[in-house]
């Protein structure tokens, strides 16, 4: 046993060191090895801002009538009691997936402007204080999801008081608003020039402007010589078209064209929970949909932020919520859609 222990020590450490000549031992393409995920990984992640992330979501979706509540908090929750939960959560996304700097989360003029803002903010200065960035993103309500500024009065009310308080944090980035497939280019842009006209010590950098449609394209908005030091949010799912791998590949450039250096994918994800392997055959519509789309990610350089990594009951979720109260536990879903999300990120 002794023997065979020092022959396998022997081959491993020749293998590392000059590489292995055999074709067994070379990993099938676009095969990402599993490796082992520690908690604050110090990470050079490719793309705009070097952010590398995942969304905490409202267990309803992001599109409520009301407040905007992540997955894990109760309305009744006050600001300490956000804080420890946020904590866990949030230490859960850096330990079972190594290199998440970032998280998006959303929020809506309720949500702002009345009384769970002063606890919610629980959750942003936690993520803030694990040296986290954090992406603030505003969805519309479930009862019109028209993709149109339900109140454009609170929607700027919303606005004037995230910025207050978060402007000149910077690791605080503002996604004015999420899927706007209501507006003509023309419309969303004249809302998109009003945002730096009211805000203009924000630095253009931690502006995210979505993309046209349900922010699927970014070249119109990219191209609007106003918007050039602003990042672009790009979303893009597998249930929208059945595709190859390079498929995938090439339809992701098509919707960045020439703007990937400023793109932010806020949006991307395939069902977790059922045990599908992302390292398996790409025959499968969303194997194949999340391998080219984090093949791009890693190497044309693009930031992608993983939809979810906690929303409860979602199939997509990368991460899965236990425990009660404070003490709550994170468990990865799928091994092998860490190992892609984390690929995309250049690690």
């Amino acid at each position: 046993m002794k023997k065979q222990i020092l022959i396998l020590f022997a081959c491993a450490l020749s293998y590392l060191l000059a590489g292995c000549s055999k074709k067994d031992n070379v990993a099938p393409a676009n095969v990402v090895p599993e490796v082992p995920v520690t908690e604050n990984v110090t990470v050079n992640a490719v793309g705009a801002a070097g952010i590398a992330g995942v969304n905490w979501a409202d267990g309803r979706d992001n599109f409520v009538d009301g407040w905007v509540i992540p997955s894990g908090l109760t309305a009744s929750d006050s600001y300490t009691t956000v804080s420890a939960k946020a904590n866990a959560v949030l230490s859960g996304f850096q330990t079972n997936i190594a290199g998440a700097n970032t998280v998006r989360l959303p929020i809506n003029p309720p949500s702002v402007l009345e009384s769970w803002w002063g606890a919610y903010t629980g959750a942003i200065d936690r993520a803030l204080s694990k040296n986290m960035k954090v992406i603030l993103g505003c969805w519309e309500g479930a009862s019109s999801k028209d993709g149109i500024i339900d109140n454009t009065t609170q929607f700027w009310a919303m606005w004037q008081t995230v910025v207050n308080k978060y402007g000149s944090n910077n690791n605080v980035y503002f996604e004015v608003f999420n899927e706007p497939h209501g507006y003509t280019l023309a419309q969303l842009t004249t809302i998109y020039a009003e945002f730096l006209t009211r805000y203009p010590t924000v630095p253009k950098g931690r502006i995210i402007l979505s993309g046209t449609g349900y922010s699927e394209n970014v070249t119109g908005v990219g191209a609007d010589s106003r918007f050039t030091s602003c990042l672009l949010a790009l979303h893009n799912y597998a249930y929208w078209a059945t595709r190859t791998t390079a498929g995938w590949e090439a339809d992701w450039r098509s919707r960045m064209g020439s703007y990937k250096n400023r793109t932010v994918v806020t949006e991307y994800g395939a069902t977790m929970t059922t045990g599908k392997n992302y390292n398996g055959s790409q025959s499968d519509n969303e194997v194949a949909y999340i391998v080219g789309s984090c093949n791009v990610f890693r190497n044309d350089g693009v930031a992608s932020v993983y939809w979810p990594g906690l929303r409860d009951d979602d199939t997509y979720s990368i991460q899965r919520r236990g425990g009660s109260g404070t003490s709550i536990t994170m468990t990865t879903t799928n091994a092998s859609g860490v190992s892609r999300i984390r690929y995309g990120w250049g690690l």
